[in-house]
């Protein structure tokens, strides 16, 4: 969509056109508006597809039809690059490579870099005389090392890159240029990711703070800063979960927050003049946002929902710090029951869900979340947790799963419930934790290797961490080795802390929630854990959804999981609701046998 008029929208790419890449499966970068074209990738289509002057046309790379995304082009307009993810097939890990169209000979392709494991944010300098992008290997995530790489351009395309930053210890994000050519990026070298540049010679900080800048990339085309001028930046920032949208005036290393009322800012971009965001705040669903930077107006382009949200039916996060094990502080959002058609009868305490977020190396922040709200307005109270492993609290916190993933992040999280029980005012009989993908594992640990929880709900989930560092795609595959540990010259510690392996220890109610499709966790991780409840006779339900992936995108899907979650708690822990038609609830336990009661007690 683009906007025209006043206030008015145009459907740029074909109505049938599904704009969406699966280059690391999470994809993102799946299109770019640049010289006045568009360029984009289909789901299920080849190649790239191009919108210019003279309408719609297809730049093609090699035979198998590689994935495509995260695209730049040169300032002659002649050339654009492209992360490519091709697949072999047969077992093959795919092969991620920089490529370059030439888009004056009808989008003829060539090789510009290749031998790492992954490849990313390619940019040139305004006067195309050098470009620049991010490289790293296995078994380093995005988050964990980078090296920025630099090359000269011409007409003979690229010469020999040196690496600028990056490697060992240090995550570089999201490189640019300023409008004079000095090259400028977020790096995590002080241990938060701040921003940095080439000056004098060396790599200077430009605002040294405790404070995050950058974002871990599981997605192409994250932005979080851009240059007004060569001496002014306009850049997002977080502190303590919530982010603030600011100035940067580089020569007095002054940071200017400018008064807007958000709390989330997403892909960041500007022209020196205006700004274009995704932007979100506690009370407020995510809006597509234009800022004139000479007036300070926003001007609301496109709100992801029309729905009406009357404020008194709104829970509003409050940001928390507390006590976990070994001495550590965690950090939550606390969300009260809010004013809805149900309540705690007088003198009851709420129950409490406890959201455990995916990544795990990822966040919860404070902008409105309608499956949040979801529950505080049917009586349930919501700690949504960043447990030790999440990002926006510095490199060191980020790194606390290193080698305890299934230890330091369930600790968190039942550290939470114990807080929202103890100083909140959660009826400590009906704890239940729900959480998705990564967020699911630690779900089915803290079911069972903790005695806290009554119920809980896994969302394509991880069940069997030997299976998924067998079964999963090419860019988490070595993830682990940080998490755990090498597989499988660690499988030992594998088995220890996979829930599949421990179900005599599980012994209260457990609903799973699966995508048919997902290559991410596939669904003999869920399938496994339901045969071992069945097998064990424990009350479970079990959901799985044709056609979904790694995460419910259909409407129909995520309204049928959250109300099958609820009516899966009313059974289990006890309050009034109906059990939809598209769950079934097994009770396998034998005739006569008590059913499990809260934190997994007879």
């Amino acid at each position: 969509m683009r906007s025209v008029g006043r206030g008015g929208l145009e459907e740029v790419t074909p109505a049938a056109a599904n704009v969406r890449t699966l280059v690391h499966e999470y994809g993102g970068g799946e299109y770019r508006v640049l010289g006045g074209e568009v360029f984009w990738v289909e789901l299920g289509s080849p190649g790239i597809r191009r919108l210019g002057s003279r309408g719609v046309s297809t730049l093609r790379g090699s035979q198998g039809g590689p994935r495509y995304a995260d695209f730049a082009r040169s300032p002659d307009g002649r050339f654009l690059l492209a992360v490519e993810e091709e697949h072999a097939g047969s077992g093959a890990e795919a092969t991620n490579r920089l490529v370059c169209f030439d888009l004056a000979e009808s989008g003829g392709r060539h090789l510009l870099a290749e031998g790492h494991d992954f490849f990313a944010s390619p940019c040139f300098a305004p006067d195309g005389s050098r470009l620049a992008w991010l490289s790293w290997d296995h078994p380093d995530m995005p988050w964990d090392a980078t090296t920025l790489w630099v090359a000269p351009w011409g007409p003979a395309g690229a010469g020999v890159p040196r690496a600028a930053a990056g490697g060992g210890e240090e995550s570089v994000f999201q490189p640019d240029f300023s409008p004079e050519g000095r090259l400028t990026f977020v790096s995590d070298r002080t241990g938060w990711w701040n921003l940095h540049g080439e000056r004098d010679g060396g790599v200077a900080a430009l605002c040294p703070r405790e404070e995050e800048f950058g974002l871990p990339q599981w997605v192409f085309g994250l932005r979080t800063w851009g240059f007004l001028g060569e001496d002014a930046i306009l850049c997002v920032h977080a502190r303590d979960g919530r982010w603030q949208l600011a100035r940067l005036e580089l020569s007095r290393g002054a940071l200017d927050d400018l008064t807007l009322p958000y709390s989330e800012f997403l892909g960041l971009r500007t022209d020196g003049r205006r700004a274009t965001f995704v932007a979100a705040s506690p009370s407020s669903p995510a809006v597509v946002c234009s800022l004139d930077l000479a007036s300070g107006r926003v001007r609301e382009l496109r709100r992801s929902t029309e729905l009406a949200l009357p404020s008194d039916r709104l829970s509003t996060p409050q940001a928390i710090s507390f006590a976990s094990e070994d001495g550590r502080n965690a950090h939550a959002f606390l969300y009260a029951p809010a004013g809805g058609a149900i309540r705690a009868p007088e003198g009851e305490r709420p129950p409490l869900l406890v959201k455990s977020h995916g990544g795990p190396t990822s966040a919860t922040g404070a902008a409105l979340q309608l499956r949040i709200q979801y529950w505080t307005t049917r009586g349930f109270m919501v700690i949504d947790v960043n447990y030790g492993g999440s990002s926006g609290y510095g490199r060191s916190y980020r790194n606390l799963l290193r080698g305890r993933w299934g230890d330091v992040d369930v600790g968190d999280c039942t550290g939470a419930a114990l807080f929202a029980a103890e100083q909140a005012g959660a009826d400590v009989a009906r704890l239940a934790i729900s959480g998705g993908s990564a967020g699911g594992y630690t779900t089915l640990c803290a079911l069972t290797f903790r005695d806290v929880f009554a119920a809980g709900a896994s969302y394509y989930g991880i069940g069997d961490l030997e299976a998924l560092a067998r079964d999963t795609h090419k860019f988490e595959s070595r993830y682990l080795d940080r998490l755990v540990g090498p597989w499988p010259e660690r499988s030992d510690l594998y088995r220890a802390r996979s829930p599949i392996h421990h179900t005599e220890q599980l012994s209260c109610p457990v609903v799973f929630f699966q995508g048919l499709e997902d290559k991410v966790v596939p669904p003999n991780q869920a399938e496994a854990m339901v045969a071992a409840l069945a097998s064990r006779g424990i009350t479970h339900g079990y959901l799985a959804f044709e056609g979904e992936q790694h995460g419910f995108r259909r409407a129909e899907s995520i309204v049928a999981s959250l109300e099958g979650e609820l009516s899966f708690y009313s059974k289990v822990i006890g309050f009034p609701t109906e059990v939809p038609p598209h769950l079934e609830i097994r009770d396998t336990l034998p005739a006569g046998s008590a059913q499990p009661g809260p934190g997994g007690r007879s």
